[in-house]
């Protein structure tokens, strides 16, 4: 939670100490970045907006975005499927309008000195196309799938194989978007003329590719692999129970 925000601290103090006050002053299009140096009290004054209710809002934001689950290897692998949905698949969805919104905002005014800028809001469009695809496949084709697997429940598909391929090539082609979208920003580097919004679509950006950094690798190196292990040890109890 974010502790200690007070009214009469600028919005533009808000935002450098604590970078995920910037959804909150976003939903209320409060400007933190050329009015960056007004008090959060006069802000909440001439745009007749309740502090209190704002307070509550950013006090309850989370510090943090990504966290490891506790022994994720040893988790069951329906137990791990709910987690990867309810953690990274809630987390790409509620970033990806935000940093769809900061992404455009800064091309559309810094792309003249940085014509980067609209490389890299197109590579995350793409990007963010992908998952939201990506996404919708996992929860109604693969995690049933494994859910009903876990508990030995009948399946519509045969076996696995095939769309954890499908799974991992888009996997591929995510880590190529996000290596795009790095290099063509040097690593994030945030250049001297950037604005406060500049530099908050990199933090958020980076926080992005660390969050499917270790979303795909709970998938492809533990969830996937556990699967697979799955089917082939309830293969051999039906051929033991036959035989």
């Amino acid at each position: 939670m974010l502790r200690k925000i007070q009214s009469d601290m600028t919005v533009g103090e808000i935002v450098a100490r604590h970078h995920q006050a910037a959804d909150v002053f976003l939903q209320y299009d409060i400007d933190f970045c050329c009015g960056g140096k007004k008090t959060l009290g006069k802000v909440c004054q001439d745009r007749n907006i309740e502090i209190g209710e704002l307070l509550r809002k950013l006090e309850n934001l989370d510090e943090g975005t990504t966290s490891q689950p506790p022994s994720p290897a040893t988790m069951p692998i329906d137990a791990l499927a709910d987690y990867i949905e309810a953690k990274h698949h809630r987390y790409v969805r509620e970033q990806i309008p935000v940093i769809s919104v900061y992404t455009h905002k800064i091309a559309s005014v810094h792309a003249e000195r940085h014509p980067e800028l609209k490389i890299l809001e197109r590579q995350f469009q793409l990007l963010a196309e992908d998952l939201l695809e990506h996404l919708k496949k996992e929860e109604s084709i693969l995690f049933p799938y494994i859910r009903n697997l876990a508990q030995q429940q009948p399946t519509m598909l045969p076996s696995a194989e095939a769309p954890i391929q499908v799974m991992e090539h888009e996997h591929e082609y995510a880590g190529a978007l996000l290596e795009n979208m790095r290099q063509i920003t040097n690593g994030y580097e945030v250049p001297e003329d950037a604005c406060t919004k500049y530099k908050i679509t990199f933090t958020k950006l980076q926080e992005f590719e660390q969050d499917l950094h270790w979303h795909i690798h709970l998938e492809n190196n533990i969830l996937f692999p556990s699967v697979i292990q799955e089917e082939n040890k309830q293969q051999k109890d039906r051929q033991n129970r036959l035989n």
